[in-house]
């Protein structure tokens, strides 16, 4: 199955969405940069035009029955401005006739008033104008054409450059809006951090509705979320007072009914009535034990929720449950408890992890061979607690499945009881790992911690 994709935080999503802004907005400002430049520089160069074109223009004469064009100088000085650009001109009269400079250069196709126009100069694109003048003279009548024309570098070069400027100025904005963005962003998201730790920073067992001045928008979120937790509050509560009442209201009347039932089959004279008597007090001891380990798996499972891990001796963890498990053990038998002299430290929970041992340790007596035995020893950055039998045992893949919650046991009749359940549960919590072995003459069950706690949350049998 493929792993979900980790979610996409907040901050990524706006910071994502800004940088888009600034991309097209950028593409925009781009676009219209360079429009505005090549309008710009095609006014400007427009006006050096028709400034030269208006020069020569003002320079013909009419003199001996000729037209004369005597060129001044500064209608060139004024095309200079436009550096590496190559410079053409024409003065013709109305008809055709040139009357100085190149004939190459086309006429516009209206000649009745200012006008200008694109073309070419030897195949290079150029700027042209082309300024008519009329004459009323006693011996001359007509109109002649001036046309001033230059290549279009310069002009593509000012385009350039006032695009360039512009993006200067838009990367120094943009920067400066990113930055601000960013600032708004984690400004506009502290409210979330600071709720964030807060729930963080809660203890498990604290339920108590969220206090904190939070912007409008997260007003519905703390509103729903403490509504939540009043509910998780009251199950919890319930469920406390249920486990509370179950271990007074049912073991009382379970250990009334064993007496009971032991007292009369003591007091049995038929033999078949003695069998069933038997029979009846078998059940109720087992109903007294699946009634203890409901109870212990139950407060297991709350401890493990509540998450109060602290530093403790895992050597004082096996003396714990040797004296408890202790009674069970048969008359001519013992626990052999074997400890490193120097203390193992874990992050662990005491009652919770005495459980487990218990409870390993009673399957041991229950199902095993004696000589039984708790052992605690450092291996690497691992503290090891193994409990240890002599008897056949199971699998390790067997006891895996008995340490699922009422499994029925290969070879076995009946259903198991919570007891393995126990210790699966109590490992997860801890973060520790299950390990199973079984040899020739013993049998071995090991919880396995990190002298380092590291809880993972895995499941201790991976």
């Amino acid at each position: 199955m493929r792993a979900p994709r980790p979610p996409i935080s907040l901050t990524a999503r706006l910071a994502f969405a800004g940088l888009l802004i600034v991309v097209v907005g950028g593409l925009l400002v781009t676009f219209l940069a360079w429009t505005y430049g090549q309008r710009a520089a095609q006014e400007a160069f427009d006006r050096l035009l028709l400034g030269a074109a208006d020069q020569i223009s003002a320079s013909i004469r009419f003199s001996d029955s000729e037209l004369l064009v005597d060129l001044p100088t500064t209608a060139f000085d004024l095309l200079a401005l436009s550096r590496n650009d190559r410079v053409v001109y024409r003065v013709a009269r109305a008809t055709g006739e040139t009357l100085t400079g190149y004939d190459q250069v086309a006429f516009p196709d209206a000649l009745n008033s200012q006008q200008f126009y694109d073309g070419e100069i030897t195949g290079e694109a150029a700027r042209f104008v082309a300024l008519p003048r009329y004459f009323a003279e006693r011996d001359f009548s007509g109109s002649t054409i001036t046309i001033v024309g230059h290549t279009r570098q310069a002009r593509n070069a000012l385009a350039w450059d006032i695009m360039q400027n512009a993006w200067f100025i838009l990367l120094l904005a943009g920067f400066g809006m990113t930055a601000l963005a960013l600032f708004a962003i984690r400004s506009a998201l502290e409210p979330l951090r600071r709720v964030s730790h807060h729930l963080l920073a809660l203890d498990p067992d604290d339920l108590a509705p969220i206090a904190l001045n939070v912007p409008r928008e997260l007003t519905a979120f703390i509103t729903a979320f403490n509504r939540f937790a009043g509910r998780i509050d009251r199950q919890m509560q319930v469920m406390q007072d249920f486990i509370a009442d179950s271990a007074h209201q049912l073991r009382t009347p379970i250990a009334a009914l064993r007496a009971t039932t032991r007292n009369a089959v003591e007091d049995a004279q038929n033999s078949e009535v003695k069998h069933e008597l038997e029979k009846i007090d078998a059940q109720a001891v087992r109903l007294g034990h699946l009634t203890d380990q409901l109870l212990s798996h139950a407060l297991v499972i709350h401890r493990a929720d509540a998450g109060k891990l602290v530093p403790l001796d895992l050597r004082q963890v096996a003396i714990d449950s040797v004296d408890i498990v202790d009674v069970l053990v048969p008359k001519g038998q013992h626990i052999r408890l074997e400890l490193p002299e120097s203390p193992l430290m874990i992050d662990g929970d005491t009652l919770s992890l005495v459980e487990a041992v218990k409870n390993l340790m009673s399957n041991a007596l229950n199902h095993g061979e004696p000589p039984f035995e708790i052992e605690v020893v450092k291996i690497d950055n691992t503290a090891r607690l193994h409990v240890r039998d002599h008897g056949a045992g199971v699998s390790a893949a067997g006891w895996r499945q008995n340490a699922r919650r009422f499994s029925r046991e290969p070879g076995r009749s009946g259903v198991g009881g919570l007891g393995l359940a126990i210790v699966r549960s109590v490992a997860l919590a801890h973060g520790a790992q299950i390990e199973v072995s079984k040899g020739s003459d013993a049998f071995q069950v090991t919880l396995v911690f990190s002298l380092k706690q590291d809880v993972t949350g895995e499941d201790p049998y991976d």
